[in-house]
């Protein structure tokens, strides 16, 4: 039995970052922004949050029950639909 201990880990490889586009002046307001402010104190290279503030939060969390109650509806009809189509069957083949 060989003793792997000492060996090092191996790195996943390193991908290689696009390059910077250094003609754009810098933004001293967006640098400020809360976005920004935020992904610096996660430790972030760039001043960018993924996902951000949604706009319309009344309009999300009532899309949201819609699609809530009709996935429960959709499940509820799947187990009950096996509880039929099981009567049926021993109905017709006459099972007991």
């Amino acid at each position: 039995m060989s003793d792997t201990s000492d060996q090092e880990p191996s790195q996943p490889a390193a991908q290689p970052r696009p390059p910077i586009d250094r003609s754009l002046p810098a933004d001293p307001e967006a640098y400020d922004s809360p976005r920004a402010v935020l992904a610096r104190q996660r430790g972030l290279s760039a001043p960018y949050i993924a996902g951000g503030r949604d706009p319309q939060p009344g309009e999300g969390a009532r899309e949201d029950r819609y699609y809530g109650r009709i996935l429960i509806i959709m499940v509820v009809v799947l187990i009950l639909s096996g509880f039929v189509l099981g009567i049926i069957a021993n109905l017709i083949t006459g099972g007991g």
